[in-house]
């Protein structure tokens, strides 16, 4: 007797339940994105037990009939296509026919529905893939489905399912990314008989940010809109200080879906290039639209992942639209000063904040007693007498002398004045990426302008180390540097660029030969460019602990003005903290 025997079909669906139905979340996901699908303005989300013990989603969409309803439970039936040609056209989000069947394999599992025009509702049950008797009910127009004892016939999956509170965090998620999609839908999620969000119909977008995530998030967000070759582009782009440690907070949908895709999340890396710091991921909300026989959404049976037919395509737009709005922003680094303390009440001890607050007041008192000059102080609206104080130091003599509008503190930052308060520069970082740009501006033209060394530097290297050097010559003349062998496995610097003057050349070719054999072969020709000119900056760039002259303070600060990121240094660090008088005033108690 033959071995291979044919599986039952509900064997079947319990195998591909395997697939599509994870956890509770995946059979939120997939009866949300049906409700859509059916047109509903309203959906109602309840849960208890973190989805154990039951799903819930109520909807007011189109509904069904009794045979419709009976019918939608059998494996591979769906209303969304007909022939092999509309799944070149999906423009659904749900359309494989399979997710019901696979919920009632795993689950009990009770369907009531309506149809528009239908003078009553039907119910349906069915426990594990044994179907009840379809019976006439009272309810609403659309459609609700009760998901209870999720794998409760499968005890090795029901063990492997987390804490209540993990569960739920997968199921508000699955929440939040149709809600962002979807702001026309009004929205309420319930667990336990608690309702943890409730959404209107109607919202702006960057409102329904707020209500899902918060209002710092919403009000730090950068828009930009891009339509071209076929592909709309819109996006709600995270300014750099409310970057995160991981990329939980990258919203991504194509045509409505939420996707996870290599191609977009390495173009949004990109676009954020000298923006962020490295380990540093962006906050982004990225809307893409593009005709639905250009891509393939039928090849992950959670629907997550697509395939472009041109994704080349897809990365250098989105790259070209991020980018070019990254670059014409300015982010400056607003200060985040702890909020002011109200005064102590009778028999109120709250001297820790107080004190805090106190110290701060005293810290900025002291700063501006000591290196403010008389002009600033006056226009700043601090009309205490401090001219005799002022003329007993060295340093205020000078600065009454010279009228500046900046100072240097710590030989590390410049403080400057501004129309509604003053801002900290971290002189290292701007002249980073000061050097950065000149350098690619220069680069785009020709090689960098160079100089004979006096007395050549010679260095040792390995027979790695020259064949990195023979191997990326081209870019090494490029910088305006001259190498020449020197002898055995000994090279000689010859001529450096002028630009560079700062730096040692030759801990400069050390370095840089070690990123090139590092990082060369991993890199794209352009990528490793913007490696080296990072380096170069950064080695060129004015040191922190360095004093500088009124002269170079003032050329800094005019440099400032000339170059598009002047807020970030090439590694995504802020160059700049911005402290406004308002907040100022708050916290001297002046408002």
């Amino acid at each position: 007797m033959g071995r291979i025997v044919v599986l039952d079909q509900n064997m079947i669906n319990m195998i591909a339940a395997g697939e599509v139905i994870e956890r509770p979340a995946s059979v939120v996901k997939e009866l949300m994105e049906n409700s859509i699908d059916a047109g509903a303005a309203k959906i109602t989300v309840s849960i208890e037990d973190g989805g154990r013990r039951l799903i819930s989603v109520a909807d007011n969409g189109c509904g069904m009939d009794g045979e419709d309803l009976v019918r939608a439970f059998e494996p591979h039936a769906t209303s969304k296509i007909k022939t092999g040609k509309d799944l070149q056209h999906i423009s659904t989000l749900g359309f494989r026919g399979e997710a019901l069947a696979s919920i009632t394999s795993v689950a009990q599992v009770r369907a009531v529905s309506r149809a528009k025009g239908s003078a009553a509702a039907s119910r349906l049950e069915i426990d594990c893939g044994n179907k009840g008797t379809l019976s006439p009910c009272s309810a609403d127009y659309g459609t609700t489905i009760q998901v209870r004892d999720l794998f409760y016939k499968l005890p090795a999956r029901r063990k492997f399912l987390k804490t209540t509170n993990t569960e739920m965090s997968h199921i508000t998620e699955h929440f939040t990314r149709i809600a962002l999609s979807n702001t026309n839908l009004d929205m309420t999620l319930i667990h336990n008989g608690r309702e943890l969000c409730r959404l209107t119909g109607g919202q702006v977008l960057s409102q329904r940010i707020a209500d899902l995530f918060s209002p710092e998030i919403s009000e730090n967000l950068v828009e930009t809109e891009n339509s071209e070759k076929g592909l709309h582009i819109f996006a709600l782009l995270g300014k750099p200080d409310i970057s995160r440690a991981n990329n939980k907070l990258q919203y991504i949908f194509l045509n409505g879906r939420f996707i996870r895709d290599k191609f977009i999340s390495h173009a949004i890396k990109e676009a954020y290039r000298g923006s962020l710091e490295p380990n540093k991921f962006p906050v982004i909300f990225l809307f893409i639209q593009m005709p639905c026989e250009d891509v393939d959404v039928n090849v992950h049976p959670t629907k997550i992942e697509v395939r472009f037919y041109n994704a080349n395509l897809i990365h250098s737009q989105i790259l070209g639209c991020l980018r070019e709005k990254l670059l014409g922003t300015s982010f400056e680094t607003q200060a985040k000063l702890p909020p002011a303390t109200a005064p102590m009440k009778a028999g109120q001890d709250n001297r820790p904040a107080t004190y805090r607050s106190e110290k701060i007041a005293d810290a900025m008192a002291e700063f501006f007693k000591k290196h403010r000059p008389i002009q600033t102080q006056q226009q700043l609206g601090f009309r205490t007498k401090i001219t005799d104080t002022l003329k007993e130091t060295d340093s205020a003599e000078r600065i009454e002398k010279e009228k500046l509008n900046a100072i240097q503190i710590h030989d590390s930052f410049i403080v400057t004045q501004t129309d509604d308060g003053f801002i900290i520069i971290d002189q290292h970082a701007l002249h980073e990426r000061i050097i950065y740009e000149d350098l690619r501006r220069r680069l785009q033209k020709d090689k960098l302008e160079s100089q004979k060394l006096l007395y050549p530097e010679s260095f040792e290297l390995t027979d790695t180390q020259a064949d990195t050097v023979k191997n990326n010559t081209e870019l090494i003349e490029k910088l305006g540097i001259e190498l020449a062998p020197f002898g055995p496995g000994t090279y000689a610097i010859q001529a450096f660029p002028i630009l560079l003057t700062n730096a040692k050349p030759l801990d400069f070719v050390g370095d840089l030969i070690d990123l090139l054999d590092c990082k060369g072969p991993a890199l794209a020709p352009e990528r490793l460019l913007d490696e080296v000119l990072n380096m170069a900056a950064c080695k060129a760039a004015i040191k922190a602990g360095q004093k500088l002259s009124n002269g170079e303070i003032e050329q800094l600060l005019a440099d400032r003005e000339t170059v598009e990121q002047a807020s970030r240094c090439p590694h995504g660090r802020p160059t700049t903290i911005k402290f406004s008088k308002a907040e100022l005033e708050k916290q001297f108690k002046r408002t």
